[in-house]
């Protein structure tokens, strides 16, 4: 399967439903289609083909769908590019990639200009919106007025063609080149659909940033079954809670950070969701108190998800099984706050060190490692790195986790963040749990700082609620209270937000370097 086949159904079966609302404009299964077969072929006019590479750099705008369902008709690779990077690393990966056409809105002048000063291979620039850019560049709205419709599908397209380049965040590492094919994202976008019960009765708010898989997936599984799409083209928490609340909203994905935000928020409960039937929540864990607010804010059902770029993104759903649904309230909510039961087509285990699979006890700890139809084939020209994630055709994913006997997986920690004090392990994610039980604590990271004594000392890094305060002995006093003093923080840090990531994750690399600065981390 490939991806022109999404957009012709959608196109054949309602093409006079509304496919696209982004502010004032609004467009239809029929128009979108036109807009996307003109697009498709003002690429090929610009020199790219199958296998060429285009890069975009754009808010959540509809032109964003448009370019990813262009691509994927004319058979041409897009890497969709992290706004929040910095101009020498979005140089970078347009040199790494060798991207030939670049579609920038102009609401990042500055940004494109700064990184197109450095040596790419960028031949094309094409501006989208109604500002300039600093170099010379076409018009996104001219190119689609002067090229024809009709653009065929590519005959010799296939499952496992490369369609998109996904550069990693870098929490844990240097940025890598994640591949995904045709198959993979049809792959994930069928599953998606069948997991969700997705129909065309469903509108997506398009609320987590386009340039990532948070997000990027559901372009192609609304589309298939003639959902509606509504864009939001910078987050923040009063215009996401309008939109929900405004425009017929009836499920969306956002990662934790931005969840919390929106909880917090003071009309955020005295406004009705009345379309609303699911929040999905993934990119980072959750805490089990950020759920229970979120289902007495909103009202409708809760899912958790995990997932990662080189999974194109979903491994688990915490979807409960019919008879969870019956158990008490409390059950039910625990049970949605776990990692959840691997994803329709996934294939998931828990293993040792020696890869036998751990028990099913929900104590015993091991690795998560997955395989399936929706598994990045490696990473772009790194055949080192590739070899390094793979095992026996299965993914390495760094997570730890521990599974119960419904199936259910819950991630611990990431193996890089778990901290060693004294000898003994400390699960970053499980102290961060106990503190975000605290109403004053909005954002939380959990990491190790050297220590003569004890080699790691636990410290937190908290951001409170507006209006509200916590001092560092009630926060340590509160861990202590609930977990080993071992794991409870031995110092606590205070500030106005926390670093993120350009997916809108928290960065615990970046909280790291400023405390490991010229020394090395271990972690066994």
């Amino acid at each position: 399967m490939t991806i022109p086949k999404i957009l012709a159904r959608a196109r054949a079966l309602w093409p006079d439903r509304e496919a696209v609302v982004d502010r004032a404009t609004r467009l239809t299964y029929r128009e979108l289609g036109e807009r996307v077969e003109r697009l498709a072929r003002a690429l090929v006019q610009l020199g790219l083909g199958r296998g060429g590479v285009a890069a975009i750099l754009a808010p959540n705008v509809h032109e964003f769908l448009e370019v990813y369902l262009a691509c994927g008709h004319a058979g041409i690779v897009l890497c969709p590019l992290n706004h929040r990077l910095a101009p020498q690393e979005i140089a970078s990966i347009l040199e790494r990639s060798g991207a030939t056409v670049l579609l920038a809105d102009s609401g990042f002048s500055d940004l494109v200009g700064e990184a197109l000063r450095a040596r790419t291979p960028v031949r094309s620039l094409v501006r989208i919106g109604a500002g300039a850019l600093p170099s010379e560049s076409d018009c996104y709205d001219a190119l689609l007025a002067g090229s024809p419709a009709a653009m065929p599908e590519p005959e010799d397209l296939a499952a496992d063609d490369l369609a998109h380049l996904y550069y990693t965040s870098g929490t844990t590492g240097d940025p890598k080149g994640v591949m995904l094919t045709h198959g993979n994202v049809t792959s994930h976008a069928l599953s998606a659909i069948a997991e969700l019960g997705l129909t065309d009765a469903d509108t997506w708010l398009h609320a987590a940033p386009l340039f990532h898989l948070a997000d990027a997936w559901a372009t192609f599984a609304v589309t298939w079954v003639g959902g509606r799409h509504v864009c939001l083209p910078a987050f923040e928490p009063a215009s996401a809670l309008s939109l929900l609340a405004e425009t017929g909203v009836t499920v969306t994905n956002l990662v934790p950070t931005m969840l919390g935000l929106m909880v917090a928020h003071p009309d955020a409960a005295t406004r009705p969701y009345p379309a609303l039937r699911a929040i999905l929540s993934g990119g980072a864990p959750i805490a089990p108190e950020t759920v229970r607010r979120v289902v007495a804010t909103f009202g409708c059902e809760y899912v958790q998800t995990y997932g990662m770029t080189e999974t194109s993104p979903f491994l688990t759903m915490s979807i409960l099984k019919e008879h969870q649904r019956r158990l008490p309230r409390e059950e039910q909510l625990r049970a949605r706050s776990r990692t959840g039961r691997p994803f329709l087509g996934v294939e998931l285990k828990v293993v040792r060190e020696d890869w036998t699979e751990v028990e099913a006890n929900d104590l015993e700890v091991g690795e998560i490692v997955v395989r399936g139809p929706t598994v990045s084939p490696g990473y772009y020209r790194d055949a080192e790195a590739t070899a390094e994630a793979f095992r026996d055709g299965w993914l390495k994913t760094g997570d730890l986790a521990v599974v119960d006997r419904e199936g259910s997986v819950n991630i611990v920690d990431r193996k890089k963040d778990t901290i060693i004090t004294g000898g003994e392990n400390v699960r970053s994610v499980e102290v961060e749990h106990v503190l975000y039980s605290h109403p004053a604590v909005l954002e939380c990271a959990v990491i190790g700082v050297p220590d003569e004594t004890w080699g790691e000392a636990v410290k937190a890094v908290v951001a409170c609620r507006p209006g509200h305060a916590v001092t560092e002995r009630e926060l340590v006093e509160l861990a202590r209270s609930r977990l080993a003093h071992f794991k409870a923080p031995r110092s606590v840090d205070f500030v106005d937000a926390l670093p993120k990531t350009g997916s809108g994750k928290i960065s615990k690399r970046a909280l790291r370097e400023v405390h490991w600065a010229g020394r090395d981390r271990k972690v066994s």
